[in-house]
C-alpha cells in the first residue's frame, strides 16, 4: 500500500483533556498513573510508540513522566549538545494560537535529558531552548524554575519533569484554558517519536502544527 501524501495525524486537529492534580514535587520526583496518558498518536502514523508520556498540571507547574522502553544502549545526552542528546522536548503555547506559523512570546520549548550533566555526565538535565524562527525574543527560565529527576531501567529509562507556570508567559487557565502543545522524544538508538508532526514538517518551530491539551474541562 502506498503512504499517504498527508501524514494521518494532520488530518484533524488533536484536542484532548489535560487532568488537573495537586501532584508535588519532591526529592522522589512525581509520579502520575494511567489516567494521565496522553494517547500515543505516531502509531496513527504507524510508526513505532517508543515511551508512555504522561501528563498532568497544577496553578504550580505542568507535570510529564516518560517511561522510555526497548533500548540496548545507554542514552547518548551532552549537556553542552542538548539539540543532538537523546531528551524529552515539550513546545506549549499559552494562547493556543494556530493560525501562526512562528512562535510568539507566548510560545515555549523546553528539554529535559536523562543524563549529561555533571562532571561525570550521569545527572539529568533541564533547560529552555529558544524556538527556530520566532518572532520574537524570550528570557529563558532559570534552571531552578525545572524540574527533573530520572531511573535507569534495565530497558530503558524513567522521567520525571516539571515546569513552574511562573515561567510561561500567558497562563491563565481561567481566561485561556487551551495550551497549544507537542512533544518529541528524541533517541538516537530507538528514532523520534512526536505527539503531532514528525520531522517531516517543521514542528519545533510552527504552532500550526501542534495540538491542544483542554485545562478548562479536565479538573478532578
Amino acid at each position: 500500500m502506498a503512504e499517504p501524501l498527508i501524514a494521518p495525524r494532520l488530518l484533524f486537529h488533536v484536542a484532548v483533556p489535560l487532568l488537573h492534580s495537586d501532584v508535588q514535587w519532591t526529592a522522589s520526583g512525581i509520579t502520575l498513573d494511567e489516567q494521565h496518558a496522553l494517547l500515543p498518536l505516531a502509531s496513527l502514523d504507524g510508526r513505532p510508540v517508543l515511551a508512555d508520556v504522561r501528563a498532568a498540571w497544577s496553578e504550580a507547574g505542568l507535570a510529564f513522566t516518560v517511561r522510555v522502553e526497548g533500548k540496548r544502549q545507554s542514552p547518548w545526552c551532552r549537556e553542552a549538545r542538548i539539540e543532538d542528546s537523546d531528551a524529552f522536548q515539550v513546545w506549549i503555547d499559552t494562547r493556543d494560537t494556530h493560525n501562526i506559523h512562528r512562535a510568539s512570546r507566548f510560545c515555549h520549548r523546553f528539554a529535559f535529558m536523562p543524563t549529561g550533566g555533571g562532571s561525570r555526565r550521569d545527572a539529568p538535565v533541564a533547560r529552555q531552548l529558544a524556538i527556530p524562527r520566532a518572532k520574537e525574543d524570550m528570557q529563558l527560565a532559570p534552571e531552578d524554575a525545572l524540574k527533573v529527576r530520572s531511573e535507569k531501567r534495565i530497558d530503558g529509562y524513567l522521567l520525571q519533569a516539571m515546569i513552574s507556570t511562573e515561567v510561561l508567559t500567558g497562563f491563565d487557565p481561567a481566561e485561556h484554558p487551551q495550551l497549544g502543545f507537542n512533544y518529541a522524544i528524541m533517541d538516537r538508538e530507538l528514532g523520534l517519536q512526536t505527539w503531532t508532526a514528525s520531522e517531516e514538517y517543521p514542528y519545533d518551530s510552527d504552532p500550526s502544527l501542534w495540538g491542544t491539551l483542554d485545562l478548562g474541562t479536565a479538573q478532578q
